[in-house]
């Protein structure tokens, strides 16, 4: 795969809070320039990308409930309307993962079809933050997403206490099916990790170390 191919998998991603808006316009930039497949930013953030982007291929994207998902179903999708509102045309949210580990697959699954629905064309991709969940979790999380309608399933958010593992990726695209997308992120630094995840069946990559990724 060459360098091009393996931009488009790539969302170029900025969420850390003291984030400035010229670092936010510089990953807008280099976006455009490598061909990455979006910039990924924090709610407060997502106009500024739109704006920069637009004209592009390079869409803008955007987390929701974020990191924690520990917020109000309607929080969720009041924050994914103001975003979609706002230029963005994916959205990244956080299932309730306290409800997972409660086993309540039911409120998790209208969690997120909540979520979907305020997105109108705007993609949505499911974060099940997958080192905090079991296998079993991991196939039930991925399940409710699948029922709720989202586009993608994620492995993880990058703030919690690990990310993205090619098992975990080959787990989530056996539960889902080839109809979905899997997006791997949190701690994929160099092209021979995000191989590995494509490899495994991720068809999206969330990276803050991109350039990289595609240089070597």
């Amino acid at each position: 795969m060459n360098a091009k191919e393996l931009a488009k998998y790539i969302d170029h991603t900025l969420l850390k809070p003291d984030a400035s808006a010229a670092q936010i316009l510089r990953i807008c930039d280099e976006a455009k320039q490598y061909g990455f497949a979006s910039v990924c930013v924090n709610p407060s953030r997502i106009a500024l990308v739109a704006e920069a982007l637009k004209g592009t291929d390079v869409t803008p994207c955007c987390v929701v409930g974020f990191p924690l998902g520990a917020i109000p179903t309607e929080s969720k999708a009041a924050e994914t309307a103001v975003a979609v509102k706002n230029g963005a045309r994916e959205i990244d949210m956080v299932i309730d993962i306290g409800a997972a580990k409660d086993g309540n697959w039911d409120y998790v699954q209208a969690d997120i079809a909540a979520v979907k629905a305020a997105c109108g064309a705007a993609k949505l991709k499911v974060i099940i933050e997958t080192c905090l969940l079991t296998d079993d979790e991991k196939v039930k999380a991925c399940l409710a997403a699948k029922a709720a309608g989202a586009d993608f399933v994620k492995t993880s958010t990058g703030f919690s206490k690990g990310g993205a593992t090619a098992e975990d990726v080959a787990l989530m695209r056996r539960t889902v099916g080839p109809e979905m997308g899997v997006k791997a992120s949190g701690g994929v630094h160099n092209r021979a990790e995000a191989l590995a995840m494509i490899e495994a069946g991720a068809t999206r990559i969330g990276a803050s170390s991109g350039i990289a990724i595609v240089s070597e």
